[in-house]
């Protein structure tokens, strides 16, 4: 779309709201620049903090039996590596900017995508952004107390004197994908319930494919899952699905809300329209009487 519709701090804009695709490009660069400073600062503070967010998210290796880490005492993981141990670091840092600037760099979205979106779409998209934070973050809690028991299930398939020696890095990388697919699964109901509300999607058709909407939950979770063990699977598909459940509980009362809402407007259109014709037809048959 070359024009689309501004917010109304904008001072360049024609009499229907709309702005040309320049000044739309100027903005996306503007918003652009300022989430990508937000997430920048966050990450400074990553690295501030380093200590405390790695040990947190070392925990669930910390949990494993004894016979599966290379010190008990001290709760060991290895750099292969010269640049490693930087570039966990810089991971780590980078990951806890996004997270605490999330709603910096999410205001910075909304306020670009608001202008082109019709006023109750708003109000739903505001509701939705509330929602999404506690979900995400349900989900990576999950994530985080289940880890232990799916990494402990894959190296307990190593034979008897084998130690994992794990890197600071693969840990790293499977713990971050672990609370990233679990917390971002965990939004899809929402999005179900979102496009509904805007008149997208019907709770009909959702219901026309549930099962299959529940058996690909179960293979997205088999094949998500970083570890891809029965425990992580059942752990991430059961919510799943009871989330999608209620997403469709909520899409059918509100389908018959909206289709009580639809006919009563037109019957009231219908009576507005039948009544000056009724009125007419009376005045006629009262001139052919006199």
């Amino acid at each position: 779309m070359t024009l689309l519709k501004r917010s109304s701090a904008s001072k360049r804009r024609d009499d229907e709201g709309r702005m040309p695709l320049m000044d739309h490009l100027r903005e996306l660069r503007n918003r652009l620049i300022k989430a990508i400073l937000s997430i920048v600062a966050g990450t400074v503070l990553g690295f501030v903090f380093f200590e405390p967010i790695w040990n947190f998210l070392k925990a669930p290796y910390c949990r494993l039996p004894q016979s599966q880490q290379l010190n008990r005492e001290s709760c060991t993981l290895v750099v292969n590596g010269v640049f490693d141990a930087f570039l966990v670091n810089l991971k780590v840092a980078l990951i806890f900017g996004i997270i605490v600037s999330a709603p910096l760099w999410l205001y910075q979205i909304w306020a670009f995508v608001t202008p082109g979106l019709y006023q109750h779409e708003r109000r739903y998209t505001l509701s939705f952004l509330g929602l999404a934070v506690p979900l995400f973050l349900g989900g990576a809690v999950l994530a985080y107390f289940v880890m232990d028991k799916g990494l402990s299930l894959l190296l307990g398939f190593a034979p008897t004197g084998v130690i994992p020696l794990l890197s600071m890095s693969e840990y790293l990388n499977f713990a971050l994908a672990m609370l990233i697919i679990f917390g971002v699964s965990f939004e899809l109901p929402l999005l179900l319930v979102f496009l509904n509300l805007i008149g997208v999607l019907r709770f009909r058709t959702v219901a026309k494919h549930q099962r299959m909407v529940i058996f690909l939950m179960f293979v997205f979770s088999a094949v998500a899952t970083p570890s891809q063990d029965p425990i992580s699977m059942l752990s991430l598909a059961l919510p799943m699905v009871g989330l999608f459940l209620l997403a469709e509980v909520f899409m059918y009362f509100h389908d018959r809300k909206r289709d009580a809402e639809e006919a009563e407007r037109q019957r009231a259109l219908e009576e507005e329209l039948d009544g000056p014709a009724a009125s007419r037809v009376d005045d006629l048959e009262g001139s052919a009487r006199e």
